[in-house]
């Protein structure tokens, strides 16, 4: 446990995309700046406020692009006191869409972990949001037992099947979405989540279950809260000049109800639909304006391909239906005037649509509710909790667009029912959806479920010297640097006069401490390396890094710390079971190439395809273990938490090294992992080219010569030997 005295909680959230700042949010900017933020920044607000919290730092990317503000390149800015955001660099510097985002997350999880263990108190757990978020949430708390809070916001498998159900391509989707590391994200962050909280009984039930390591009973509904001092009903003795102003080059007739939509340009969003249904009848354009709120743009040239598209089809359908003079879509909004655009279509009797194909929460119907507006949403989602609590509107299926227009008319043909409406909506949202009881709700439930994991620190968090207990083998000093060699890939074939000057070159550098990094057994391993005639090593990773062993000849005991850390719920008899429904596309490999914590098959065929059915298998079965293939031929399935790079950032931890002082080699498919985050790599010239993807990684350098002579051009390159 931390040694620093406890006050209050300290919290770490974890929010990764799109452009966060404390205050003018560019909502609707684009796809990644929409309700998740708000919900952030309400969230840690709502948390600083309470008496029991000591600390909240939410972390995001630092980003130095002319293209954004440059508040978006300030380390720390202050929300609250006792709230802050924490910008790391981590990737290029400009701004990436978050499909872009995942080739750089290891680097921030190895980032944070390093700012983590300087601090004299850990955070009292972290919480993720979105599966990016909950990639490096999950590192994290395997590297370093903090516990792990988690929440989807918007799931990947909702999202493919509402995409597939829409026409699009499998491959198209997973191409443009990044969905299957998206999804992969998600199934790791609920398998190591201790709290999910979901803001629907609809999203627990129905989305989350469709994951395999989703645990309901780790699941809580805790509905997001709207902030009472911005969103209010309608005074009488006050107006909306700033909004009549903004209107005004729109409209023919201001002072007609509107029917209002506030949402991202984003297909999903469904508001072409609006825009058709309202053209089309003949009452609401006589008797009203529709009001589009769709984020800010300035050249539109500059927005992604899909907002541009729909946008395209927003200004067709005005065309259309020559819509001049009834429509308005302002191109610049603060979000400060969002309220206010909601109360002036309230005081003008107006209604808010929300017509999204899919929607997990509904933020915008809570605002809308709590500034007196009735509403008309989306039989989905979070709209079916909301306006059943709420009592403020109707529910309609947005695909059926003659019953779309028929429940926008019906909303706004009966005064005495749109009072009614305005007055449920105002009273639910101050009873059921104020900030105050969520952040307390909050709490209670994070507390509660993170209490004993908080109570269990890694088994390796304690100082290297420590007396170790009777049987655990002394942990070595540490080496000032660390060289992770590939014994299976990267050293084999290579020729003498190569070896030679490499263990020289080795062996005069006495800080230097080497890692055998292999994916055979300790015996066969062995016997390899002492073929090449180099320096012994300090250290063995073997069986694919679910085994840890120390001393030159591997004579220094296994790390029984490392075995009990990824035994946890490793099922090896479950994965044969499973396994064997694949067969005879592979098959188990004999006892001699299995470990304790592997289990090995060989390919029918040079098939990379058989991994996304194997991964999906190994989920459905709700097993903690996940397959690694090499060499294209030979697939390890080994514990969740155990892999080659998870042992080398464990060696790191137990001897506090920093990941500048470690030098990985690695030259083989499937070894991709261990070039990722903080560590120094080198790839020879004859490594296999699923590596290509890593190239542009400013610590990975690509060698021009092969096996040995490349890894010395590495080395040099790196100035990694004294």
């Amino acid at each position: 446990m931390d040694s620093a005295a406890r006050v209050g909680h300290s919290i770490l959230h974890l929010h990764l995309h799109g452009l966060l700042r404390s205050r003018d949010l560019e909502l609707g900017r684009d796809p990644d700046t929409g309700g998740q933020t708000i919900y952030v920044l309400e969230l840690a607000r709502a948390l600083a406020a309470r008496a029991e919290v000591e600390r909240v730092e939410v972390v995001t990317r630092l980003i130095r692009d002319r293209r954004v503000s440059d508040d978006y390149a300030w380390d720390e800015e202050l929300i609250v006191p006792g709230a802050t955001i924490v910008r790391l660099p981590f990737g290029p510097s400009r701004y990436l869409r978050k499909e872009l985002l995942w080739p750089h997350l290891d680097e921030l999880a190895d980032l944070l972990a390093e700012r983590l263990l300087a601090q004299p108190r850990r955070p009292d757990w972290i919480h993720a949001h979105y599966a990016d978020a909950g990639y490096v949430g999950a590192l994290l708390q395997r590297r370093l037992g903090i516990p792990l809070v988690f929440t989807g916001h918007s799931l990947g498998r909702e999202k493919r099947r509402r995409l597939l159900a829409a026409g699009l391509e499998a491959s198209q989707i997973d191409a443009q979405f990044a969905m299957a590391q998206r999804i992969d994200a998600e199934e790791l962050a609920l398998a190591h989540a201790q709290l999910v909280v979901t803001s629907t009984r609809q999203e627990c039930e129905q989305q989350y279950a469709r994951y395999g390591r989703f645990r309901p009973e780790r699941a809580r509904v805790i509905p997001p809260g709207v902030d009472n001092l911005q969103f209010f009903a309608p005074r009488p003795d006050e107006r909306e000049p700033a909004v009549e102003a903004l209107m005004a080059p729109f409209l023919r007739d201001p002072s007609l109800p509107p029917v209002l939509a506030i949402s991202r340009a984003d297909r999903r969003k469904n508001i072409p639909a609006l825009v058709e249904v309202f053209g089309r009848s003949e009452h609401l354009r006589r008797a009203h304006n529709l009001v589009l709120v769709l984020g800010c743009r300035d050249d539109p040239r500059q927005l992604d391909r899909q907002q541009r598209e729909v946008l395209q089809q927003v200004f067709e359908l005005v065309d259309r239906f020559d819509l001049y003079g009834q429509i308005a879509y302002p191109k610049q909004h603060q979000r400060s005037q969002i309220p206010e655009i909601y109360r002036w279509a309230a005081r003008l009797g107006g209604v808010f649509v929300n017509p999204a194909l899919t929607e997990p929460f509904g933020l915008t119907l809570l605002e809308a509710a709590a500034c007196g507006l009735p509403v008309v949403a989306t039989d989905d989602g979070g709209p079916r909790e909301i306006v059943g609590r709420c009592r403020n509107g109707l529910l309609v299926d947005v695909s059926d667009l003659d019953a779309l227009q028929t429940s926008v008319e019906d909303a706004l043909a009966q005064p005495e029912r749109w009072r009614r409406w305005r007055d449920n909506g105002i009273d639910a949202v101050g009873r059921h959806y104020s900030w105050d009881a969520h952040a307390s709700h909050y709490l209670a439930e994070a507390v509660a479920a993170t209490r004993d994991a908080a109570q269990q620190p890694p088994l390796w968090f304690q100082q290297p010297a420590a007396r170790p207990s009777a049987g655990e083998p002394a942990l070595p000093p540490p080496p000032q640097r660390l060289l992770a060699l590939d014994l299976d890939a990267g050293l084999a074939g290579a020729d003498e006069p190569s070896l030679v000057e490499l263990g020289r070159r080795l062996g005069a550098d006495p800080q230097l401490g080497i890692a055998v990094v292999s994916g055979r057994g300790i015996d066969p391993a062995r016997q390899a390396y002492d073929a090449l005639h180099l320096p012994r090593p300090c250290v063995w990773i073997s069986d694919a890094g679910t085994e840890i062993r120390y001393g030159a000849e591997a004579d220094g005991g296994v790390d029984q710390r490392w075995r009990e850390h990824i035994a946890r719920e490793w099922d090896r008899a479950g994965v044969e079971a499973a396994m064997a429904a694949l067969e005879p596309r592979l098959r188990l490999q004999g006892e001699s190439d299995q470990g304790a914590f592997k289990v090995s098959y060989l390919l029918s065929d040079a098939d990379q395809g058989v991994l996304p059915l194997v991964r999906q298998t190994l989920r459905s079965q709700a097993l903690m273990a996940r397959p690694h293939l090499y060499h294209h031929w030979f697939l390890d399935v080994l514990p969740l938490a155990a892999s080659k790079t998870e042992a080398l950032r464990y060696l790191a931890l137990r001897w506090r090294l920093p990941l500048h002082a470690l030098l990985v080699e690695a030259s083989q498919q499937g070894d991709g992992d261990l070039l990722r985050g903080l560590s120094l790599g080198v790839v020879p010239r004859d490594h296999d080219p699923s590596l290509d993807r890593l190239r542009g990684h400013r610590r990975v350098f690509f060698s021009t010569r092969p096996d040995a002579w490349g890894l010395l051009e590495g080395l040099d390159h790196h100035r990694f030997l004294r």
